[in-house]
């Protein structure tokens, strides 16, 4: 029987010394010792068999921390694992104590192409480190061949304009992973448009809005909902190509960043929408009269439409099963939340008879949260502002 575990881990800002990353932001050599330290001591405690890393300025940098981070495991290893001349080294706590290294080909990034490389105007992308390798060449989905249009009507009937995106914020990595003989996942890591807002800068380069000295409630607004129609328009893009995923009969698996709760609008997008309880009660798309409502067959029909592609937040399922009432991955102003995320398509539920495999367990690596710093850290910016979430995963198949 398999089992694995997968992961999502917002490092940060991560990369190295004496690189400004945005305006005046960079590390003394010091300070990023410290960090590189805190990140593989990190993915070491976590011992992931699949991660997917946000905030990714520098794919060698992140390579330094998980070779870090083998070090570590193999010199715990010497210390805990017993060696084949015990008669009890094949007892399953070893496997629990042990840490299994990283191979080079385990890691894809995927840079972001709004990235110039210029100091302080650096963009952060993504990337999947993977013991199982990957099943072909993983795809970065950033740059859209065709524009998406997002077409308004005004509430008069007049035509209301579109919205058009033409790239994402951060780029979308889809996987293909072999975790076991028989079982291949499709993995997506993404790491949505940011709740800061977006402000149109004038011919003098200045954005009006972002002078707090004098405060624009309104002006900031719009901001704020600039960027929210933004992260919604990113998150139907990656909607989109899960749900192709799903009709082609991959299991399908989604972590990242999306910078909004399980039940904000940009996720629920990702996921799915919920099915209503009975289809039978509503009236039909196409009534002709006040009882003109769906049949129990195409009741049982949508049911199976809309379950069929639909995902389930790991988080969600674990406080069902632990009867926990709440999980936090970031901390800001006084405010927890949790907007880290591991979603899992309907091959993995546990109501579902069909099921390739479940969720055992969740994992989340919040015990370095406070409101503004790590206990531990100079300041607040060498340890990562989120808490690391991990489903522990069991197969059924094997």
């Amino acid at each position: 029987m398999t089992r694995f575990t997968i992961a999502s881990f917002n490092v940060k800002n991560l990369i190295g010394p004496d690189q400004e990353y945005y305006p005046f932001q960079s590390y003394t050599p010091e300070e990023y010792a410290w960090k590189e330290d805190w990140t593989a001591s990190q993915i070491f405690s976590m011992d992931a068999d699949i991660i997917g890393f946000q905030e990714i300025f520098d794919e060698a940098t992140l390579r330094n921390v998980i070779a870090e981070a083998d070090r570590n495991g193999i010199e715990s290893n010497k210390a805990v694992l017993p060696d084949k001349s015990k008669r009890y080294h094949r007892k399953a706590i070893f496997r629990k104590l042990g840490y299994t290294p990283y191979e080079d080909k385990s890691l894809f990034v995927a840079p972001n192409i709004n990235d110039t490389g210029e100091p302080g105007q650096r963009r952060p992308g993504v990337a999947i480190l993977s013991r199982f390798g990957f099943a072909g060449t993983p795809e970065i989905i950033q740059d859209l061949p065709k524009p998406l249009d997002i077409p308004f009507r005004d509430l008069t009937g007049e035509d209301g304009g579109h919205y058009r995106l033409t790239r994402l914020s951060r780029p979308i990595l889809k996987a293909r992973i072999r975790v076991s003989e028989t079982t291949t996942i499709t993995v997506f890591n993404c790491h949505l448009k940011s709740k800061l807002g977006e402000f149109p800068r004038g011919d003098d380069g200045r954005a009006p809005e972002a002078d707090l000295t004098q405060y624009d409630p309104v002006g900031r607004a719009m901001g704020a909902m600039r960027a929210a129609l933004r992260r919604m328009a990113e998150a139907w893009v990656l909607r989109r190509e899960i749900v192709a995923e799903l009709n082609a009969g991959h299991p399908v698996m989604v972590m990242g960043d999306f910078n909004d709760g399980e039940h904000a609008v940009s996720s629920e997008i990702i996921s799915g929408e919920v099915p209503f309880r009975n289809y039978s009660w509503m009236l039909r798309h196409d009534a002709k009269h006040g009882a003109d409502r769906y049949s129990r067959e195409e009741n049982d029909l949508i049911q199976k439409a809309v379950n069929k592609v639909r995902l389930t937040s790991a988080e969600s399922l674990f406080v069902k099963k632990s009867m926990r009432d709440m999980v936090y991955t970031t901390a800001f102003g006084g405010v927890y939340e949790s907007i880290d995320q591991i979603y899992l398509s309907q091959h993995f539920h546990p109501d579902n008879a069909a099921a390739i495999g479940e969720m055992e367990y969740f994992s989340v690596l919040n015990d370095h949260l406070t409101d503004g710093s790590h206990a531990e850290a100079p300041y607040n910016k060498l340890a990562s502002d989120h808490g690391q979430i991990m489903a522990h995963i069991r197969l059924k198949d094997d």
